[in-house]
């Protein structure tokens, strides 16, 4: 498709043409600084003051292009990546630090009994919570009534239904515990498990 020409005589052309100017300057900015090219409204619209407008912690930040349900409670220095889910409705609590990476789903309802049955019943909620310095890979998802430690990795593609202690290193579908974290002194190793 050919915007220029669908544009050519309409009198939206020169705010196409302002537009187009503004993706340009933007796009060469974040070439410049960042080494990256976004979508238009990632472009044009600020993480970090639609988190703030969501009342998430201090410099935490939120694209554009993420789904945020209810009123989850999110601390500070977390950064939550494009294509997300973010659903508060039945109580999401995360700590500082955390990393979400694209893709990420966390629930805290689901309506599969409400669905079965076919009938009129309430949707199910439960509170998920995930500890400070925590890190969710891409496209992880994660069910009601989860909770994940502190300092504990989730795999990409996992399928989160069980709960965690603090240092787990979390993958699968469903999702285990393949190891552990081990801070010393300012240092981290990972422990993966002997599966035999």
């Amino acid at each position: 498709m050919k915007r220029e020409e669908i544009f050519k005589n309409h009198r939206l052309k020169s705010l196409f043409n302002e537009l187009n100017e503004v993706h340009q300057l933007l796009n060469n900015e974040f070439q410049n600084q960042f080494n990256r090219s976004l979508p238009f409204s990632e472009e044009l619209l600020d993480r970090w003051e639609r988190a703030k407008k969501l009342n998430f912690g201090e410099n935490s930040s939120i694209y554009d292009s993420s789904f945020v349900f209810g009123n989850p409670k999110i601390g500070k220095d977390v950064w939550i990546g494009p294509f997300t889910i973010m659903d508060g409705s039945g109580d999401l609590v995360v700590g500082n630090n955390v990393t979400i990476s694209a893709g990420v789903q966390i629930y805290t309802h689901d309506n599969i009994k409400q669905t079965l049955l076919g009938k009129d019943i309430s949707l199910e909620h439960e509170k998920v919570a995930i500890g400070n310095n925590s890190y969710i890979g891409p496209n992880a998802v994660i069910s009601k009534g989860v909770n994940i430690g502190a300092h504990c990795i989730i795999a990409t593609n996992s399928f989160v239904k069980n709960s965690f202690p603090n240092n787990s290193i979390i993958a699968g579908n469903p999702a285990k515990q393949i190891g552990e974290v081990i801070i010393k002194n300012n240092n981290i190793e990972f422990n993966y498990f002997n599966n035999k």
